[in-house]
């Protein structure tokens, strides 16, 4: 393990709207900002293929675009942006303490403020056709991608209030919508149950899971299974939304910054400031209601400013 530690004004951790947004305020703000991008360089967004609800692209765009265009961004105002996997932390809970941070087990970093942006990732089924035509069919976000499916028939995999939320929405776009509950009952609200059961084009299937996605390139289709009795059927569908929900990517943070009983990290009010000093959360890993890329890249915004407020108060 290397010796030499490294000081940093402004450390971000995580990649995607919300780190690179921060970064290009923070680099603004002369924080000089270093990101370490994880492993999944630009975050869950760049797994869309399609993104048209990003304000600035008229013509709409692909996810890994939108995060190079971030990226370099970012780095024209100044941030040095690394591959990297922040490994271990150790926070100080004094105003103007310093944080303690090793990258990849190895290299030492000392930050006066840091900003978390490690997002969540979405619970998929874990099935081979599945993962195969994520971007192609399979999503975990309707409001990201229902758009592009537009007069078609879905299928919604989920049982709590995120599927029959997705499922109320794309009943909206789409000629019918399919529900799959793996149990025989909803674990959804009733007020949530009474909106699905109330909307003419949704149907659900209970006790029936996903046995394969079907389909090459895309999706064309899934081959449902009733886990009672063991009955398969073919669905034609051209899209599949994973509604099981989120993982928020906070493992490293327990045990040292508040977070609710899922992992979310909680922040103070309106901030992005967590319950110690100098550190803030932004995007995914502190917002489970919306997790949009705008959101995200707004509450960057905030932990930037946030973070170069703290500064100039202890100045």
């Amino acid at each position: 393990m290397s010796d030499t530690i490294e000081k940093i004004k402004c450390l971000i951790i995580g990649s995607g709207p919300a780190g690179y947004t921060a970064a290009i305020y923070a680099a603004r703000a002369d924080m000089k900002p270093v990101m370490y991008t994880g492993m999944q360089m630009g975050g869950q967004l760049t797994t869309t293929t399609e993104v048209d609800n990003f304000p600035g692209y008229p013509e709409g765009t692909d996810g890994t675009a939108m995060m190079t265009d971030l990226q370099k961004q970012a780095e024209r105002f100044g941030t040095e942006v690394r591959f990297g996997l922040v490994t271990s932390v150790e926070l100080s809970d004094k105003e103007g303490g310093i944080h303690k941070v090793i990258v990849d087990e190895s290299k030492h970093i000392e930050a006066e403020t840091i900003i978390i942006s490690t997002g969540a990732t979405a619970k998929y089924l874990g099935i081979e056709s599945e993962q195969r035509l994520i971007g192609g069919g399979v999503s975990a976000c309707a409001t990201c991608d229902g758009f592009f499916y537009k007069g078609q028939d879905v299928v919604v995999v989920g049982a709590g209030d995120t599927a029959a939320e997705e499922a109320t929405y794309l009943s909206n776009i789409c000629s019918k919508v399919t529900i799959l509950v793996r149990k025989d009952f909803m674990r959804a609200s009733k007020a949530m149950q009474h909106r699905v059961n109330k909307t003419k084009n949704i149907e659900v299937l209970y006790n029936t899971e996903i046995d394969e996605v079907l389909g090459s390139n895309v999706v064309e289709g899934v081959r449902a299974i009733n886990n009672q009795t063991k009955e398969t059927t073919d669905i034609a569908v051209t899209g599949v939304f994973i509604a099981i929900g989120h993982k928020p990517n906070s493992d490293l943070f327990k045990g040292v910054l508040d977070m609710d009983e899922t992992g979310y990290l909680i922040t103070k009010g309106k901030s992005t400031k967590t319950n110690l000093p100098g550190v803030f959360a932004a995007g995914d890993i502190q917002d489970k209601e919306y997790r949009q890329a705008v959101t995200a890249a707004g509450t960057g915004c905030m932990a930037a400013l946030d973070a170069e407020r703290y500064l100039g108060a202890l100045e």
